[in-house]
């Protein structure tokens, strides 16, 4: 192989990984409206370049993603491991909200009523193993018995509105957001199922 070709290769390597930091980036200030040119210009690449990388705006969201989905997914297992099936789904929660107020994008292709496959697949796992830890909460009476998954996507929806007077104050509003939930889900001694 000659130089030239492997320096082709690396600069095509070099363009992408900035396309992708540059979408993420901009997916996570702004939410999924960001344009294609805007994220070009943040990657400083040309139009051609970033469609030539990804010829499809869902393929550049799915991919700015996976650091998020493995993120996530990390999360939830290890809530879900939690002998104590209550600390398991509150601080699954807590972190979950941190993390998504984070980025608000990506809050956005969790919540959307059109998901991509890859994105769809991801919610619905989650959703399950959510599913689960939460039936283990109810069962120990911790949790409110009328509790439902999608009470969970409502909050994590609702968590992309939060917001502080400066940005290093948003965990700790997020934290402050999750104790409130946390709060509302929490079983009730006269709960028919507690």
């Amino acid at each position: 192989m000659t130089p030239e070709v492997t320096r082709l290769r690396s600069d095509a390597q070099e363009n992408r990984d900035r396309i992708l930091a540059a979408a993420a980036a901009l997916f996570a200030e702004r939410g999924l409206d960001v344009g294609m040119r805007d994220i070009a210009r943040r990657a400083d690449v040309g139009p051609a370049t970033l469609y030539r990388r990804f010829p499809t705006r869902q393929g550049l969201i799915d991919e700015a993603f996976a650091i998020e989905f493995r993120t996530c997914r990390r999360i939830v297992e290890e809530g879900c491991a939690d002998p104590d099936a209550w600390s398991g789904f509150t601080g699954t929660v807590q972190r979950l909200i941190v993390l998504n107020v984070r980025n608000r994008g990506f809050v956005d292709a969790l919540v959307s009523s059109a998901p991509s496959a890859a994105i769809a697949q991801h919610r619905r796992e989650l959703l399950g193993l959510l599913g689960g830890l939460a039936r283990r909460a109810q069962h120990e009476g911790m949790l409110r018995a009328d509790f439902a998954i999608d009470d969970l996507v409502v909050i994590l929806a609702a968590g992309r509105g939060l917001t502080a007077a400066r940005p290093d104050l948003l965990p700790a509003v997020a934290r402050r957001f999750a104790d409130l939930a946390i709060d509302a889900f929490r079983g009730r001694p006269d709960d028919p199922a507690a």
